[in-house]
């Protein structure tokens, strides 16, 4: 997701298809992500002078790191970066700190089994280390909900403080080994200190799941979803498979949620047992799951069916795709929790993929595809995510195939305009808030009315993307209603617009133009 210009070294598709980062037992921020955090950032603080220069200089150092693949330099770069963003210098103690991670090779872990960890660098970082090292761990609460931020986390258990901690991770990591067993099921944040015997030099932090019985548990999943119909395996094999994606470095631990997804999968096995189909008749707010072909994972997606829906008759179909680094839950849990309630009271079902992984982008749009061979997959992966989404929901349902909408937020604006060329036969209007696309394909979705929204002070994707892109479909006789919110910002203007696309859509079948 390309948001503003990266000076000199900015091109949005260059770190769109950034190499992936380093191979790890637990995956890390992805490097795209960091991206647009970093140049937000830059953008809200307009650096000037001698900070502006280093800024600068540190982005043809990124170029030429991520020319040569060094994605290690990379993420040391953004770090540094951020800091000198927020005012404060970057110092060889900085450095160090933001060398060191945790490696373990269950994230989500069998509370009864000990419990290894490494502590690791990510790269060299620049500091003189004369005197002997120690590290110091200790199992930590994990804030959750609004301000978890800025919430104090408590200490659960001491680990311990170990002796001798190579002065370079990279070669000899430090390998620690911990009882977990008398630690309640939960969530939590493992964090090791590193010191000399003078100062704390840095911190690393682990999210971390322990669950006593979850091997068996799995394994219990595992042989009641071969006992179930094919339709309904998915659904209890899901936090399965998400557990060993996690544990395997493939997926982010938060994309999960352990107890509800399991509560969820047990709940399936229930009903199976009962010899009902618990999704048969259910309205309302809805978890799904299916095997997504070509990529060996169950995927998830969510579902709004609204109360008044009933196979007697065709039912209008919004696919909402979520921007950059959220998740199929982002439009049912975010922006006021606006959509879920306005799809009801308009009798809209609204299916929301992943877009197999957080930071997929939804395909390429109609351009050469990009040339690393994974960044490639994973974009064909999330592109074909949202499509067999909507054969599943095509499936499930009566839709009406004349009111089918695509509709995206930042990266799933984007998206939106990458998916609604490839397939411009499908889509009965399209809403983009907050994205850029491509204007060489706007004569491809010229006969697809658009609702588009963007804030004019955008520090994430600056607004002409949209200008742009609505010039380009204006002048081959597109039908587009745009919204540019003066003084919005990136996050704002979604929102208080939804009742204004859901107006639109009312208003537009395929195949037909809204009155004059």
């Amino acid at each position: 997701m390309r948001m503003t210009s990266f000076r000199s070294i900015a091109r949005a598709s260059l770190f769109a298809a950034l190499l992936p980062g380093p191979a790890a037992a637990q995956a890390l921020t992805s490097v795209t992500t960091l991206f647009v955090g970093y140049s937000t950032r830059k953008v809200t603080v307009n650096p000037t002078g001698d900070l502006k220069a280093r800024i600068d200089s540190l982005d043809r150092d990124l170029f030429a790191a991520n020319r040569a693949g060094r994605t290690a330099e990379v993420r040391r770069l953004f770090a540094k970066g951020m800091v000198l963003l927020s005012g404060r210098p970057w110092t060889d103690q900085s450095d160090f700190n933001a060398s060191l991670l945790l490696r373990t090779d269950r994230v989500v872990a069998e509370s009864q089994r000990p419990y290894a960890v490494r502590l690791e660098q990510l790269y060299a970082p620049t500091i003189e280390l004369t005197k002997p090292l120690t590290a110091h761990a200790v199992l930590r609460t994990r804030p959750s909900g609004a301000g978890a931020a800025a919430q104090p986390s408590q200490v659960i258990k001491e680990l311990g403080t170990f002796e001798g901690v190579s002065r370079d991770l990279r070669e000899s990591p430090l390998a620690m080994e911990f009882n977990v067993s008398d630690v309640a099921d939960g969530r939590y944040v493992l964090t090791v200190d590193v010191r000399d015997d003078e100062r704390e030099l840095g911190v690393a932090t682990l999210g971390v799941v322990v669950q006593k019985g979850l091997d068996d548990l799995m394994s219990r999943l595992e042989s009641e979803a071969a006992r179930a119909p094919e339709a309904l395996r998915t659904e209890i094999l899901y936090p399965v498979d998400r557990v060993r994606n996690v544990n395997r470095g493939q997926l982010e631990l938060r994309i999960i949620d352990t107890e509800n997804d399991f509560a969820a999968a047990e709940a399936v096995v229930a009903a199976v047992k009962s010899g009902k189909d618990p999704f048969a008749t259910r309205t309302g707010d809805i978890k799904r799951h299916y095997s997504l072909d070509g990529a060996g994972e169950v995927m998830p997606y969510r579902l709004y069916v609204p109360t008044t829906y009933t196979p007697s008759r065709p039912n209008a179909l919004i696919i909402a795709l979520h921007g950059l680094g959220a998740t199929e839950d982002s439009f049912f849990e975010s922006y006021g929790r606006k959509l879920p309630v306005l799809a009801e009271q308009r009798g809209y079902i609204v299916a929301a993929p992943l877009g197999y992984r957080v930071d997929g982008g939804y395909g390429w749009g109609v351009g050469s595809p990009p040339s690393d061979p994974t960044a490639r997959r994973n974009q064909e992966l999330s592109e074909a995510d949202v499509m067999q989404v909507l054969a599943q929901v095509r499936k499930q349902y009566r839709i009406d195939e004349s009111r089918i909408y695509l509709m995206g937020h930042s990266m799933g604006a984007i998206g939106t305009w990458k998916i609604a060329p490839k397939f411009p036969d499908i889509w009965a209007a399209l809403g983009a808030y907050s994205g850029q696309g491509v204007v060489a394909t706007a004569d491809k979705m010229k006969h697809i009315p658009q609702f588009v929204v963007h804030g004019d002070a955008d520090a994430t994707v600056n607004v002409a993307g949209s200008r742009s892109m609505v010039a380009a479909l204006k002048s081959f006789g597109a039908e587009v209603t745009y919204v540019e919110v003066p003084g919005g910002n990136h996050l704002n203007v979604v929102e208080p617009n939804f009742a204004g696309l859901f107006d639109f859509f009312d208003a537009h079948r395929k195949g037909t133009k809204s009155a004059p």
